[in-house]
């Protein structure tokens, strides 16, 4: 597709999603091509035909909303924000869980495609924080609105370029080499559960002492989108439970009766009440 074509394609069709064009700027051509090859399978002309497709099938929004999704994902990406969650965040919400007199510690990591972000999260609790913290039981619920996203998590086999910012020592203890790739350690696999979920619409049942939304809605979903999100994750947490986004992702305006900097530089903030 022609990028101009592109462009003026998506600008029209991600309000009608929820989706903010600001956060496709970069990623257009790679939805781009889906649509394209999307014109194929329904043997139309070019987006033009698309687009009055669009206007007189409603489940064709649905299809295309799944072609927007952008699934950037690696292990301990932004590797600042792990090391940080190891040695500070989780030690310090397992304290805060003993002392409420609870056995466990409960995590959420929201839109979490092919399993990178809540593995690194099981894997920085076991090799980092749990010698720092109470003997507590640690889980995660790990979310994704993509069931072909899901199904790679669920196998936890990556690539090497996936293990890229992870500590090849920390890799060779969490990992198992198979062929060319490598394979996650089963006893790391059993603190996470994967459920498919859309945070736009729904959260995982009971609390959370942590949650994880980084790269997605505060970076594709427009600001309405954003601000339900924010009052559905923050109606998940526990009082001063946190919460992480993207390093270079910021809150919407005016969430802050909902949350407070804990490490903001890390995307890190905690809920009020504390």
């Amino acid at each position: 597709m022609e990028d101009t074509a592109c462009v003026a394609f998506l600008q029209w069709a991600l309000p009608r999603l929820g989706l903010r064009w600001a956060g496709f700027r970069r990623v257009r051509r790679q939805v781009g091509k889906r649509i394209d090859r999307r014109l194929r399978a329904l043997g139309l002309a070019d987006v033009a035909a698309y687009r009055a497709h669009l206007e007189t099938c409603a489940e064709e929004w649905r299809v295309l909303d799944g072609l927007c999704r952008i699934p950037i994902s690696r292990f301990w990406r932004d590797r600042g924000v792990f090391v940080h969650l190891g040695e500070v965040v989780l030690p310090d919400l397992a304290r805060a869980a003993a002392d409420r007199g609870e056995g466990r510690l409960r995590c959420w990591s929201a839109g979490c495609a092919s399993g990178e972000e809540p593995y690194s999260l099981a894997i920085a609790w076991v090799l980092a924080a749990a010698v720092r913290s109470p003997p507590v039981a640690f889980e995660v619920v790990a979310s994704d609105a993509d069931e072909h996203l899901l199904e790679r998590a669920r196998a936890a086999r990556y690539g090497a370029g996936s293990l890229k910012e992870l500590p090849p020592a920390w890799r060779d203890r969490a990992l198992t080499p198979s062929g060319a790739d490598f394979v996650l350690r089963a006893g790391l696999r059993d603190h996470v559960a994967l459920l498919r979920q859309d945070v736009r619409e729904e959260a995982p049942p009971g609390r959370f002492d942590l949650v994880l939304c980084r790269n997605l809605a505060f970076t594709y979903f427009d600001e309405p989108v954003q601000r339900g999100v924010v009052r559905r994750i923050a109606g998940a947490l526990v009082a001063g439970g946190a919460l992480v986004v993207g390093a270079h992702e910021r809150l919407p305006a005016g969430v802050e009766s909902h949350v407070s900097p804990w490490a903001a530089k890390l995307g890190i903030y905690r809920k009020r009440g504390a």
